[in-house]
């Protein structure tokens, strides 16, 4: 199967309590009307993108006394699921992510507490 646009960030599996951001396009002037080159913008200690993607969340182990000699010995894995939904826009912290060039485009891999805020399209 080709990769295309629509279905190459199908295979990106995100790991634990992780998400996948893309930079918003940011408007290129301050507000005073000066432009600023885009490198600029970059290096700010806050930036704010679009969750593509998001892991399950945090691992909890299955609690011991559910656990009799006679059970499978299958584990399965549980997770406390991450505030953050894909298509939210999140305020976060540069120095906590991971910049990853993938199929040519930029993203940024953040843990969940390197995320100060989340703006969703719905009303809470």
């Amino acid at each position: 199967m080709q990769l295309t646009p629509d279905n190459k960030l199908k295979k990106l599996i995100i790991v634990g309590d992780r998400v996948l951001i893309k930079l918003r396009k940011a408007d290129g002037r301050t507000a005073t009307g000066l432009y600023l080159p885009p490198g600029v913008q970059e290096k700010e200690k806050v930036q704010q993108g679009y969750i593509i993607k998001t892991g399950p969340g945090y691992p909890i182990p299955m609690p011991a006394e559910d656990r009799e000699p006679w059970m499978d010995a299958e584990e399965k894995v549980r997770y406390v699921p991450l505030q953050a939904k894909e298509g939210d826009l999140a305020i976060f912290l540069l120095n906590g992510a991971f910049e990853v060039i993938y199929e040519g485009e930029k993203y940024f891999i953040v843990p969940q507490h390197a995320i100060l805020m989340l703006e969703r399209e719905e009303e809470l």
